[in-house]
């Protein structure tokens, strides 16, 4: 297969979506790798390294998206790149449809195949290729609202873990997933006072029995969030309905009952945001502030940590380009279960529920175009 992996061009996205490692595996299995010219280098890989690798270096991402047939991505299309995918090429990468019509209007029209990280499924029920991205951004989430709570920053003033003699801050997380443990982890291990809510009991059960004695944790409703969202500095919203877009749990009306300066995390901000007010932030201009509450949006956090999530989500997602790559989308999604949860738009239909319900649009089984 051709196999074509463009430069991220989101802002501030450093991230790129295969190692010269992950492209000597591919090689080796006769595999043309095309890589844009500097695609590797925020994370630390030249082209010279890849083309040690076996692949070969195209000046421009025209010339990659026109010469393969499997694009290889991290970050959803933007707009400029729609143009650019051709009808029955292979697109791999994070969508995140349900939180954005226009992309999936253009990906219906462009007659590609879109398989999307976030929805590849192990029998399990866990998200083999968000996991990786979920740890980065559940312990940055804890990172940049620490930063964000400091006084020059809009925020309060107060340091997450206090010192002696002054109490710590609290710390309230919606969600015990993957981001939601990582956050916990994190403000916990900086002596936060923390709070996890969580609407599913056994998980509670489960994170009550592992986590720091300073993690307590809740069963999540209206009520328990309004109380609790007036006494905590940094709340943040770690909320997973896969596939589709995140439930409102942080109300407009809500902000006046916060305190002044407290800062709002949303890391769900990928599938539509879990607070009313969050809107879509990049690195360059991470924060905005309503109400004196401070909302930290930014939609591609590890792209500020490129090093560990490039090695970290290409860990994840080799095996599964493997598969794609040796058999072809149709036969792997057929051989594999959890890339057939992947598939999202094929050829013009929509055959993810989740994506069809979030705009309305006609829902086609995954059997049917296999």
């Amino acid at each position: 297969m051709i196999i074509g992996v463009p430069k991220e061009i989101k802002s501030n996205e450093n991230r790129v979506a295969l190692t010269p490692a992950g492209a000597l595996e591919l090689s080796k299995r006769k595999h043309k790798i095309y890589i844009q010219s500097t695609a590797g280098n925020g994370s630390g890989f030249s082209d010279q390294m890849y083309q040690d690798a076996g692949a070969t270096i195209l000046s421009t991402i025209e010339e990659v998206y026109d010469k393969s047939e499997m694009i290889i991505k991290v970050k959803e299309p933007i707009a400029s790149e729609y143009s650019l995918i051709k009808e029955n090429q292979l697109i791999f990468t994070y969508f995140h449809f349900a939180s954005y019509e226009p992309l999936t209007t253009a990906m219906i029209k462009s007659g590609a195949i879109c398989l999307a990280y976030e929805t590849v499924e192990l029998p399990d029920r866990s998200l083999p290729l968000l996991v990786p991205m979920s740890e980065v951004a559940g312990r940055m989430a804890i990172q940049e609202g620490a930063k964000f709570l400091e006084k020059p920053q809009k925020g309060k003033g107060i340091l997450l873990g206090g010192v002696p003699g002054v109490p710590p801050a609290k710390v309230l997380i919606l969600g015990g997933g993957v981001v939601g443990t990582q956050a916990a982890k994190m403000a916990a291990g900086l002596g936060s006072q923390v709070t996890l809510l969580d609407v599913n009991l056994s998980r509670l059960r489960y994170l009550a029995d592992v986590l720091p004695p300073n993690v307590i944790t809740m069963y999540s409703n209206e009520l328990t969030i309004r109380n609790l969202i007036k006494t905590h500095d940094l709340i943040v919203g770690a909320v997973l309905i896969p596939g589709a877009k995140a439930p409102n749990l942080i109300t407009r009306d809500m902000l006046k009952t916060m305190q002044s300066g407290t800062v709002l995390v949303d890391v769900a901000i990928d599938q539509g945001g879990c607070m009313e007010t969050s809107k879509p932030t990049t690195h360059d201009d991470p924060i905005f502030i309503i109400d004196d509450v401070v909302h930290y949006c930014v939609a591609n956090m590890p792209g500020a940590v490129p090093f560990t999530s490039t090695l970290a989500l290409t860990n994840a997602t080799l095996p599964f380009a493997i598969q794609l790559a040796d058999k072809g989308w149709q036969q792997a999604c057929r051989d594999s279960k959890p890339l057939k949860e992947g598939l999202n738009v094929v050829k013009g239909k929509v055959v993810y529920q989740g994506v069809a319900d979030a705009f309305g649009l006609n829902y086609t089984d995954v059997s049917t175009v296999l």
